[in-house]
């Protein structure tokens, strides 16, 4: 299958934001405040879903399956809506993925962002359709807390964001000194991943990353309140799939959102434990996920990754102009 690169989004657009899993909370509120100005900043017109009402729910979603698919099928629908960002991440996407509209999805394709739970949204929509979804800040966790950031961070994620959705091709993503080299190289390839635990999941399921999409792939991951163990055997279910065969590099997200197992090894050491004597360039302690701000990393579109130096830049556009 290939890519369905949306086309352009640029200030002026209307972009939306969408409840896809947890709900807005009353602690989360001021936050969401702050993730739309983030936006409105941006030069965006932000439109809310309806779903995106402080107190509404159904048990630890912003509502049902069928409630949350038709919020979603709405936005697809809209020809005006150019984007939808997720409100925030939760525990729901899974029960939906059935009711998505993939025709819709095909027929005016447009970026979907956010991360976490979100993940198996975007994964999915990219198994299926070759959507070029985008694994980056959710607009509360993430664009919520871009006015604490310091101006240089702040202008270097907004150009990022920017660049990735009008289509600017190559262009690095801004580095930090948090990033660590797991093992030195470089390699070429489609970026691929998300929140790990969602990501294997998914493969459980119809809506499965067919094997031939990590074929030379950058895989990318992360995973919060979850320990060095069950990291350890999510990745080994990924290698025994033969995953991890077939990619030519990796980048893990922050090693503080994962719980070392009592007397066991640190992030790092298990995940050159399970790679084992596969020589591809590993590079850690990356910002995706739920440390954020998060760098926009697109699904599917090829990028250059330099554990060494550390750098990694995109080579092609996430969209079409």
């Amino acid at each position: 299958m290939q890519l369905l690169r949306p086309p352009a989004v640029r200030p002026g657009d209307v972009v939306a934001v969408a409840a896809l899993s947890g709900g807005l909370d009353a602690d989360e509120a001021e936050i969401a405040t702050a993730g739309i100005a983030a936006l409105e900043s941006l030069g965006f017109t932000v439109r809310t879903a309806p779903l995106v009402e402080l107190g509404r729910g159904n048990w630890w979603s912003a509502g049902t399956p069928r409630e949350i698919a038709a919020d979603l099928n709405a936005l697809l629908a809209d020809r005006e809506v150019r984007a939808i960002f997720a409100l925030t991440g939760g525990r729901t996407t899974f029960s939906y993925l059935d009711l998505v509209d993939l025709d819709a999805v095909r027929s005016d394709p447009k970026p979907l962002l956010g991360f976490s739970d979100i993940t198996a949204l975007q994964l999915a929509l990219h198994a299926k359709t070759g959507l070029v979804t985008v694994h980056s800040d959710l607009v509360t966790h993430g664009l919520g807390y871009w006015h604490e950031l310091e101006d240089d961070r702040r202008d270097a994620l907004a150009a990022a964001l920017l660049a990735v959705l009008d289509g600017t091709a190559p262009h690095a993503l801004p580095t930090s000194g948090s990033w660590e080299t797991w093992r030195s190289g470089t390699a070429d390839g489609p970026l691929v991943g998300g929140l790990l635990n969602r990501l294997v999941k998914l493969q459980a399921t119809p809506f499965a990353l067919p094997p031939e999409r990590f074929d030379g792939a950058i895989l990318f991951w992360e995973d919060v309140s979850a320990s060095t163990s069950s990291v350890w055997n999510d990745l080994h279910v990924l290698r025994l799939g033969g995953h991890l065969d077939r990619i030519a590099g990796m980048i893990v997200g922050p090693t503080s959102t994962i719980e070392e197992t009592d007397g066991g090894p640190d992030l790092r050491a298990v995940v050159l434990d399970v790679l084992g004597d596969r020589e591809i360039p590993v590079l850690g302690n990356v910002e995706i996920g739920h440390n954020p701000p998060n760098l926009p990393l697109p699904l599917g579109i090829r990028a250059r990754l330099d554990s060494s130096a550390p750098s990694l830049t995109l080579l092609e556009p996430a969209v079409v102009s």
